[in-house]
């Protein structure tokens, strides 16, 4: 059916993204931005709405801001605004969120990322920070919700894209970029399980060739980068199906259920009126000096698209292996430090993408503390470069050394794993090998060139897989024919 839908419409996608800041202080408030508190207890009077209280802006959230807005190549205006979003829901008891409206601190600016290997780039409308609201916590078996304020006020930067997504696989890649750059400039941990990275998509159909967007749903609860491609493919199916029997598309906000793979009507869409947005009375316009813009500039990193683009130039890595590489900052620098070390980059980048990284499930958590370290590892494949370890034999070693946490060369002599490089010995095992298995010999040299895998493989059983190969090739070639 979805190819049904592509030879008439293509899906037009934007992304709505909430990144919440890694500040040690909520955005307005001195209370503590901890995750994982008990309910209620990381608050003040200000995430409580209690009256009287007063926002103070926190001065870090703004600097990770700027550095956000820069790193993505937008325009930081010196001057913004916050405003008041009015809705009313329990989970914000002062009934409005503070926000920026007409005057966000940043517009423009791109995601750039490889997609199909190809270099990709979705362009920005905005950034704009917030306070996030509390939590709505539904006991459906007792028959209550209870409110947990401890989110609100944490702060986010919301990141909205043009519509210029096409496809739910490159929705997620671009969210995936997006995520990495945060990540990168260590302002946000990009969890989306933890609801501290959270996306809406807004998705619609339009015609091949038209310029007009068709009506856009907006979906929401959506807390992975599979279940993103999942809402977005549903609900342009849905759309479709729609259309083709006739049926009207209604603006609304959809709720993902990623256990039943589809998606509920939640509630109409309200338009920027409905919120009744006013300039906040009790906070000053932002304005953001020189000093604050050029010293944010100074902290910005080698960006992922950057460090890709590098090592598909001086590593002669493919634009996939680039992205793989680069999937972490600690990862590059664990690969860069390993390449350098051994001056072979296909070593190095082959031995990581196969070996390393099938040992680790969470590269953010789990590739700092990582044994083999960079270090180690350069040992290990110096005793490929030298001779002394096959490929086999190093992946053996590497299993040990990552189970227990020993260097190569004790691992080696412990388990006198050296390899075989002398041609004496392994002539001498291959010349015993032919008298032993002389049909197979005759066969070989009568045609059966198959039967020298055979040979090879009774040589590395005598000598308990130690022969160095290309000699034992070599010994092999000069021997048998």
């Amino acid at each position: 059916m979805l190819d049904e839908l592509l030879k008439k419409y293509e899906i037009v996608i934007g992304l709505e993204v909430h990144a919440q800041l890694n500040t040690k202080e909520k955005l307005m408030s001195a209370a503590r931005n901890d995750f994982g508190k008990g309910p209620n207890t990381s608050v003040s009077t200000i995430c409580t709405g209690m009256p009287g209280a007063l926002p103070v802006l926190n001065q870090k959230a703004v600097e990770m801001a700027i550095e956000c807005g820069l790193a993505l190549g937008c325009h930081v205006q010196k001057k913004s605004i916050f405003s008041r979003k009015h809705y009313f829901y329990p989970d914000l008891p002062k009934g409005y969120q503070i926000s920026q409206y007409d005057l966000p601190y940043a517009q423009g600016g791109a995601v750039e990322f490889y997609f199909n290997n190809e270099k990709r780039k979705i362009n920005l409308q905005r950034i704009h920070m917030e306070e996030d609201a509390g939590k709505n916590l539904h006991l459906d078996a007792q028959g209550i919700s209870l409110v947990d304020l401890n989110r609100s006020s944490v702060p986010l930067l919301e990141i909205v894209s043009e519509p210029e997504i096409r496809s739910p696989q490159e929705a997620a890649a671009y969210l995936k970029a997006l995520r990495l750059v945060l990540r990168y400039l260590d302002i946000c941990e990009g969890n989306l399980e933890e609801g501290n990275f959270r996306c809406d998509a807004n998705v619609s159909l339009r015609l091949h060739g038209a310029e007009k967007f068709g009506t856009r749903v907006e979906l929401k609860n959506i807390n992975s980068f599979r279940n993103l491609e999942r809402a977005i493919e549903y609900e342009a199916l849905r759309q479709f199906q729609a259309i083709e029997d006739n049926q009207s598309i209604v603006q609304e906000t959809r709720l993902w259920d990623a256990n039943k793979n589809q998606s509920i009507s939640m509630r109409s869409k309200e338009e920027a009126a409905d919120y009744r947005y006013m300039p906040e009375p009790d906070l000053y316009p932002l304005v953001l000096t020189e000093k604050l813009l050029s010293d944010a500039e100074s902290r910005l990193p080698e960006l992922p698209i950057q460090k890709m683009q590098r090592f598909i130039k001086t590593y002669s890595r493919s634009a996939y292996e680039a992205e793989v590489l680069c999937a972490s900052k600690e990862l590059a620098t664990y690969f860069e430090t390993v390449a350098k070390g051994l001056n072979d980059f296909d070593l190095a980048s082959n031995f990581i993408m196969t070996n390393v990284l099938a040992k680790i499930s969470n590269l953010e958590k789990e590739m700092k503390s990582f044994y083999p370290d960079s270090g180690a590892l350069t040992e290990l494949l110096h005793e490929i470069q030298s001779g002394n370890l096959s490929l086999g034999m190093a992946k053996e070693v590497f299993e040990t050394m990552f189970a227990e946490k020993k260097k190569a060369k004790e691992i080696i002599e412990s388990k006198g794993l050296s390899q075989i490089n002398d041609e004496k010995i392994i002539k001498d095992c291959v010349l015993e090998a032919m008298k032993e298995f002389p049909k197979q010999l005759s066969d070989f040299r009568s045609g059966k060139d198959k039967l020298f895998g055979f040979f090879m493989g009774q040589c590395q059983k005598s000598l308990k897989g130690k022969a160095n190969p290309s000699l034992l090739k070599k010994i092999l070639e000069e021997n048998l024919k």
